[in-house]
């Protein structure tokens, strides 16, 4: 199993966490998703991950992956 961790700064309330987590579940090989709303990040973790397209379901929960 693999992590990564994606800083999503647009994040400020537990609307906000729900709609990544839901999205963001939804990609194949994810196992669990981590949304910490102090630090701004998403930690995905899971077997097979593409970073693309979790980068891609952050985005259709409508925010924004700053690198």
């Amino acid at each position: 199993m693999s992590e990564l961790t994606f800083n999503v700064p647009g994040m400020t309330c537990g609307h906000c966490e729900a709609a990544v987590k839901g999205e963001v579940g939804k990609v194949a090989g994810v196992a669990t998703v981590a949304v910490d709303l102090g630090t701004k990040l998403v930690t995905v973790s899971g077997d097979g991950l593409d970073s693309a397209a979790i980068v891609a379901a952050i985005d259709e929960a409508g925010f924004e992956v700053v690198s």
